[in-house]
């Protein structure tokens, strides 16, 4: 069988080590002319690796390729896509067990998925983790995965697009507006998440946010049972006599919301969202309790670097959105200086512009930087704030040494760009490690 692995990231090289066996003859397909493969594997490399795909049998599309781009650049085999697969297609089709729990949405995938996966893990399941968080859906194969255990899996869109499978539990978290440079507009980014019920059965769950309309949509694809978290009777944030809130369900107490170590209302979200979907695998209120209190939170998801002369400093490189610099912006009390900006992608800023404008009075300065600049300064100045510096062309280090300059002691300071990152670090994850190097220098 010929198979074309369609670009050679992470999910590519497991691709490449799955189908490169006796029968199969592979070929590494990328846009890098000078990507680094495996001596002697073929490969067709540079702007061209797309062309001429009809000679293939099977074609494994990595997450970074959207199917369009297949379909245009063969104009001549309309039926291509007949022969496309994905690493997640094949996860499932070889799955040892059928628990499986996937989570999408548009943030707090990684956070609920792993507070999913201690939750259980506290209740003694054995529990595999991965997806878009950690292991890639073909190396989770090697894991030696029985059928009692349970899979969590964190699906983003990318991953999503043609699935043609389903998990058992689906849970959809709070939908914006995102990726759409990559997707024709929010109706084709709301499709993609749909096909993670389109396969369900009605033996099935289907877990969406309460209060997001675009959630609701998305989780109606199913034909199973649907059931809301942030609402009864999945569960939810409720205030108490005595004024303390606590997150509850089915007449149950978990914990009291003050004793969730991870920052900003935001995060009750993901912790609902993580109760609903275990309490219908296991009702142990101790286990899921030991869990939620014993989550910090994760690399890059306003993370606490350090403290340096009375002022903190945080690295929330995650947050690629809007709406996720407004959620840090609103997590973290106090005076602060906030570091927003990056890869522009044409996204609506006038929610982040008065969000910004509302918190003048607790925000010391904000830092502007990347390619956004100019779309963040338009924004701000319709909102009528102007206490800002714009930073062109500046490295990370340049950038945390003028927010130091900035802050002053009991301030907070926050990278939170709200944007993605690629017009100056290769992903969040190198944007967060720049900044962290640079703080732990100062």
């Amino acid at each position: 069988m010929k198979v074309a692995i369609l670009g050679y990231e992470a999910q590519g090289r497991s691709a490449y080590e799955y189908w490169d066996k006796a029968g199969n003859e592979v070929v590494i397909h990328d846009l890098d002319p000078d990507k680094e493969v495996p001596k002697d594997a073929p490969t067709k490399l540079g702007k061209h690796y797309l062309d001429n795909l009809n000679q293939y049998d099977l074609l494994i599309r990595t997450p970074v390729i959207h199917p369009k781009q297949i379909l245009e650049a063969n104009p001549d085999a309309p039926d291509i896509l007949e022969k496309m697969w994905s690493n997640t297609n094949e996860f499932f089709a070889n799955c040892p067990t059928k628990n499986v729990i996937g989570v999408t949405g548009t943030k707090g995938k990684g956070t609920t998925c792993t507070l999913i996966t201690h939750m259980l893990e506290s209740a003694g399941y054995k529990v595999h983790l991965g997806g878009n968080i950690g292991i890639a859906p073909l190396e989770l194969l090697k894991d030696n995965i029985q059928p009692d255990d349970w899979v969590v899996l964190e699906l983003a869109n990318f991953q999503l697009i043609d699935l043609q499978a389903s998990p058992h539990i689906g849970v959809c978290l709070l939908i914006e507006p995102e990726h759409l440079n990559w997707h024709a507009d929010i109706e084709e980014y709301m499709e993609a998440k749909r096909q993670m019920f389109v396969h369900q059965s009605e033996d099935d769950l289907a877990i969406y946010y309460a209060d997001s309309r675009y959630s609701l949509a998305v989780a109606e694809a199913t034909k199973g049972l649907l059931i809301p978290f942030m609402a009864s009777p999945g569960a939810e944030v409720t205030d108490t006599m005595d004024g303390t809130e606590e997150v509850r369900i089915d007449g149950h107490k978990i914990c009291e919301t003050k004793d969730i170590k991870l920052l900003g209302k935001h995060n009750w979200q993901n912790v609902c969202a993580a109760v609903t979907a275990v309490w219908n695998i296991t009702q142990d209120v101790p286990a899921i309790h030991k869990a939620i209190v014993s989550l910090t939170g994760l690399p890059h998801r306003l993370e606490k670097v350090r403290e340096v002369d009375g002022v903190i400093y945080y690295n929330d490189s995650f947050a690629s959105a809007p709406p996720a610099a407004v959620a840090s912006m609103e997590a973290i009390p106090g005076s602060k200086v906030m570091i927003i900006g990056g890869f522009d992608r044409g996204l609506d800023l006038n929610e982040l512009a008065r969000a910004i404008a509302t918190h003048q009075t607790d925000l010391r300065r904000v830092i502007i930087i990347g390619q956004s600049a100019p779309a963040i300064e338009q924004a701000l100045a319709v909102h009528g704030f102007n206490n800002y510096d714009v930073l062109k062309n500046a490295t990370m280090k340049h950038v945390v040494t003028h927010a130091q300059e900035s802050a002053h002691s009991g301030d907070k300071v926050i990278l939170s760009p709200g944007f993605a990152s690629f017009d100056m670090f290769k992903n969040f994850e190198e944007r967060g490690i720049h900044f962290k190097e640079a703080v732990n220098g100062l």
